[in-house]
């Protein structure tokens, strides 16, 4: 209450000096609704069938929408997303790459949370407290991951760590029904934390190398809903397949129960699997798309020659 109370009297007004000011409602609506159309699609293909009519139809309607934006972007005045900036291969590969990210991060922390819970019998606060290796990792990395970035480049940091975190999350594939925290999770997730911040750090600069002054808030917007979309898509994708393979175990092992261990285990492995390969393709897309920035020249060092010797 007291920032918005205090935002008119502390922020200057800022204004794009452009002739024609227009909010597009219509690229807004478009992009909105297919997105949710899609990720709601992804969500009933559980109960409904992959291959099910309603199923189809939702997916239909989902790309109808999304190119009807594309439509709308190409042909608006004043776009909503300029179509133009993702000329840039460095910008087109950081908001893909993003969007990796974003699907594995949301998705990973997701599929843990229900192990944690369903499988090993954590509480909500045992399972908040066993993230906390993973987060402070982060942290303590990405500051690292700053120098990094300037003594090696965007495109040799942004690759290792998205390896890093897909080396992570291939070794919670094989987590056991019995898994003991610091022996099956707590490797991962440090290696996963460090992982996460070698990538956040250098996809955000990625995203807006090369971009136009007057096109920085469009590039700085994207790439954070790049996140946000990854996430959304993701979690409704993994939870489908993850739920999809612990139905096909029930029905192939029919002396488990519906909340067995053992198949919710072997679903959530699955889901793990996907979010591995995942990771490995943003790896490539990194390594072959994203061009580096120069490292600093580096440059020798002359000691200090005394006058008389000069002379």
């Amino acid at each position: 209450v007291a920032a918005i109370a205090l935002a008119p009297w502390l922020l200057r007004e800022s204004r794009a000096d452009l002739a024609h000011r227009h909010f597009d409602l219509a690229g807004a609506a478009s992009i909105t609704s297919g997105l949710m159309l899609l990720v709601y699609a992804l969500t009933r293909a559980t109960s409904d069938g992959w291959g099910s009519g309603r199923t189809l139809a939702l997916l239909a309607g989902s790309a109808a929408l999304v190119l009807g934006f594309v439509v709308i972007e190409l042909r608006s005045r004043s776009p909503l997303l300029p179509l133009r900036i993702f000329r840039s291969r460095t910008l087109s590969a950081a908001n893909a790459t993003m969007a990796i990210v974003g699907s594995v991060a949301f998705s990973e922390f997701f599929l843990l949370t229900l192990y944690l819970q369903d499988v090993l019998h954590y509480s909500a606060v045992q399972t908040g407290v066993a993230f906390t290796g993973f987060a402070l990792t982060v942290v303590v990395v990405s500051n690292v991951a700053q120098a990094v970035v300037g003594r090696v480049g965007i495109r040799a940091t942004l690759a290792a760590g998205l390896f890093a975190s897909a080396a992570s999350v291939a070794l919670l594939t094989r987590l056991p029904v019995d898994g003991h925290y610091f022996w099956d999770l707590f490797p991962a997730f440090v290696l996963g934390g460090a992982g996460m911040g070698f990538s956040f750090v250098p996809v955000t600069i990625a995203s807006l190398t090369g971009v136009e002054r007057a096109d920085a808030g469009v590039a700085s917007g994207l790439v954070n809903t790049s996140r946000q979309i990854g996430g959304a898509i993701g979690i409704a994708a993994t939870s489908a397949i993850a739920a999809g393979s612990t139905g096909n175990y029930l029905h192939s092992h029919t002396a488990l129960a519906a909340s067995s261990g053992v198949a919710l285990d072997h679903g959530f492995q699955t889901g793990l699997y996907v979010l591995t390969g995942l990771l490995v393709a943003g790896a490539l897309i990194a390594a072959t798309l994203v061009r580096s920035a120069p490292a600093p020249a580096k440059t020798e060092r002359v000691d200090a020659v005394p006058l008389e010797e000069a002379a």
